[in-house]
């Protein structure tokens, strides 16, 4: 299964289960939510760090669909753009020095 196809399961799965559909801050708040569990797990060294990993990838393409967001076509392009950046490293920080001009 590719990503375009999860994304359309992930909103499908929150229709048939009657979750919110219409409410993007909620949405935001939700996957703050679950980005905090996986934190949690991380810092703990729980085992069900992935499944909370996961979590956080079903919460995110789902609320891509609901906002009419090819997320494969945005991660392919922020990769490629990613790629082509060049950094300096200024006091341990990495600062973007070029590269925008994708």
């Amino acid at each position: 299964m590719d990503l375009t196809q999860m994304q359309k399961r992930a909103y499908q799965n929150k229709v048939n289960h009657g979750f919110n559909i219409t409410d993007v801050p909620k949405e935001f708040c939700y996957l703050y939510g679950e980005v905090a569990e996986a934190y949690d797990a991380y810092l703990k060294g729980k085992d069900d760090l992935g499944e909370e990993l996961a979590d956080v990838a079903i919460y995110l393409l789902g609320l891509s669909e609901i906002l009419g967001i090819d997320l494969k076509e945005k991660i392919e392009y922020k990769i490629q753009k990613n790629e082509k950046r060049v950094y300096k490293e200024v006091n341990g920080a990495h600062i973007k020095i070029e590269g925008d001009n994708y």
